[in-house]
């Protein structure tokens, strides 16, 4: 009997740990990083990829959290149309929880990512050259997601990209001209999710 009011009292606890992670003036810590390097033959260098953007949000609401991350991104290309980006980027997001079970929940965000950066050339050695222009980038993406809370205090998320939108323009330094693109996408590959943590308090 004291092992099943013990086994009671767990399951209650979690159950409420589990609730009790999306209600009003709870806050939410995660991020993002990211990093890949690959050497083409014949290329002088490995092209490099890396990024890095913690994240918090505060739940204005039960199951509703507004927040931003904000983050850092390199990108150095030498094996083909060699270049190097460097750019401050700033996420601010809305995420919003629907209830499935006691422990899973159905998660839709709406994010609006900003970078701004700059463009440097690529030698064929791999030295990074001087600055030749600026760039800037603003794009929205609506990406929806379950999370699964084994405690209270932290969620394991599996999520798909969605839709997206991103309009990234460069700025050239020596003639002011500049070059905008387009693009927007759907893209919910449910057998490539993305899987993260996120931490509640």
């Amino acid at each position: 009997m004291k092992k099943l009011l013990l086994s009671l009292v767990a399951v209650a606890a979690l159950t409420f740990g589990a609730n009790a992670q999306t209600e009003k003036g709870k806050i939410i810590l995660g991020g993002n990083v990211g990093f890949n390097s690959s050497k083409v033959d014949g290329a002088s260098k490995a092209d490099v990829n890396f990024s890095v953007v913690p994240s918090v949000g505060y739940f204005v609401s039960d199951n509703f959290a507004i927040g931003t991350g904000v983050g850092y991104e390199y990108e150095k290309t030498v094996s083909a149309n060699r270049g190097q980006l460097e750019a401050f980027k700033v996420a601010p997001f809305g995420r919003y929880y629907v209830n499935l079970t006691d422990q899973f929940k159905f998660f839709g965000q709406l994010s609006v990512p900003l970078a701004f950066g700059s463009l440097k050339s690529v030698e064929a050695n791999g030295d990074t050259g001087s600055k030749y222009a600026s760039t800037t980038s603003i794009g929205v993406n609506v990406a929806p997601g379950f999370a699964f809370f084994p405690n209270k205090k932290i969620g394991i998320e599996f999520s798909v990209n969605g839709l997206g939108y991103e309009n990234f323009s460069t700025k050239a330094e020596a003639t002011g001209a500049k070059v905008k693109t387009n693009s927007f996408g759907f893209e919910a590959n449910t057998f490539a999710p993305k899987l993260g943590v996120q931490f509640h308090f």
